[in-house]
């Protein structure tokens, strides 16, 4: 399969490489990794083993790109005002177009500019980090769910999930993309914003017997928010949150995606992860209050870095 990768952060570069390796034809737009790319191609540690794709197919604008049949995007959204551009020139061929973004809102801007039937998204359970030009660190994890914006189980969605499953990936396809994404904010919810405000990392959250319970009061909202969505199927509330809290000890010493963009300067994805749910949760009439007001407090220093 031709794969064209749009947002070459910890996740594209991780999920690229590892179809590459898988055998497949992954093109790889880039920024500031261009050259160490281009001249001395992708590493990438892993605990499962490590390992350097020499010849990366690298590209400076999707015009340069070509022909694929499936375009994979991992562009951060709060860069989501220049995704319909990048992706224009690959769509024209009639390619799939898989969001992995966090949160909601994602697949409705996509389906607005090339068709609802053109549109997949999915939920990344990944652990990584990118580390010098030219490398990503794989930490954990890396399951994907992901299924047809307009929901049912598909033909293609069950062969996309097998492109990833044979490169290394485990992945399913489901026919709920909603549930799941709701299941996945669960845990973005929490995680990446008390991690953001406090600058500890999620063992340091869950060792603070304050901050543990905080977070399960703020997973508990989140699922009250779901259950109002009209999901296939509810989230199956207390278990759940135990499962997501259980698997986050296994990541020890985690920092999430928030965390490094705001110790870094960076904009945060703050109306896909926070603004968009909680809107979708109070049309419905539930209020999550706890992640209004983390919400809010994430906000409160976003103007001085959007400018």
């Amino acid at each position: 399969m031709r794969i064209a990768v749009i947002g070459a952060g910890a996740l594209g570069l991780y999920y690229g490489a590892m179809l590459q390796r898988g055998g497949h034809e992954v093109r790889f737009l880039l920024r500031r990794d261009y050259e160490a790319i281009a001249e001395r191609g992708l590493h990438v540690t892993s605990p499962r083993g490590d390992f350097h794709l020499e010849k990366v197919r690298c590209f400076r604008t999707p015009q340069e790109m070509g022909e694929v049949d499936l375009v994979l995007v991992g562009l951060k959204t709060f860069a989501n005002d220049a995704l319909v551009p990048l992706i224009a020139p690959l769509a024209a061929s009639g390619a799939a177009i898989l969001t992995l973004q966090n949160g909601l809102g994602n697949e409705e801007l996509l389906a607005a500019a090339f068709g609802a039937d053109r549109v997949l998204g999915g939920v990344a359970f990944l652990c990584s980090n990118r580390g010098p030009s030219g490398t990503v660190h794989h930490l954990a994890q890396g399951p994907i769910r992901l299924g047809e914006f307009g929901g049912g189980l598909t033909p293609r969605a069950l062969e996309i999930a097998a492109v990833f499953t044979s490169s290394g990936v485990p992945c399913e396809a489901v026919a709920d993309l909603v549930k799941a994404r709701w299941e996945k904010l669960v845990w973005n919810i929490p995680f990446n914003g008390l991690c953001a405000l406090t600058g500890q990392s999620t063992d340091a959250l869950l060792a603070h017997p304050p901050s543990r319970r905080l977070i399960g009061e703020l997973m508990t909202e989140v699922v009250a928010g779901a259950a109002a969505q009209k999901l296939s199927a509810p989230i199956s509330g207390p278990a759940f949150i135990a499962r997501m809290i259980s698997l986050t000890e296994e990541m020890g010493a985690y920092r999430p995606s928030m965390m490094i963009d705001h110790l870094e300067g960076r904009p945060l994805e703050l109306s896909s992860i926070y603004g968009i749910p909680l809107e979708r949760a109070t049309e419905r009439g539930v209020e999550m209050v706890r992640v209004r007001m983390l919400h809010a407090l994430l906000d409160l220093g976003e103007p001085g870095r959007r400018g």
